[in-house]
């Protein structure tokens, strides 16, 4: 049971842990730099219990993490959806101004992917027919 009393379904910070592929350690962090939309329930022991809702919102902040937002705008983000409706627009731009970034790093991995495909077929071809000659080598 949690200090508010709710009967719904709490997990302990290890199995969100597992759920969201954050240590515990991330977990403490995350809530320390109030980057979660809701207050950590607390059992009578002091014990972590989060909600299914916890889980959705922290999977959403991993996700945004691993394509690179910085934490500053994640945490300004779950300061606009913590204070509810009517900013939606400026959350709207805070995500397009992060997918912005996120195509233009995509772009950047495609050009580079295209290069290495390239340089792979060289590599290939060469190896094919058995000489290295031709290939860039800067000890000739």
């Amino acid at each position: 049971m949690t200090t508010t009393g709710a009967a719904a379904p709490s997990l302990s910070i290890g199995e969100v842990a597992e759920r969201t592929g954050l240590s515990v350690h991330a977990l403490r962090f995350y809530e320390r730099e109030a980057l979660l939309v809701g207050p950590v329930q607390r059992t009578s022991g002091g014990r972590r219990r989060y909600t299914s809702s916890d889980v959705d919102w922290l999977l959403i902040c991993v996700r945004l993490r691993e394509s690179g937002m910085p934490l500053a705008d994640l945490k300004h983000f779950a300061e606009l959806v913590r204070q509810g409706p009517g900013n939606e627009e400026e959350r709207l731009r805070l995500l397009d101004a992060h997918r912005q970034r996120v195509d233009t790093q995509i772009q950047a991995l495609e050009e580079c992917r295209s290069l290495i495909t390239w340089k792979v077929g060289v590599y290939t071809e060469h190896l094919a027919r058995g000489k290295a000659g031709g290939l860039w080598d800067p000890t000739a």
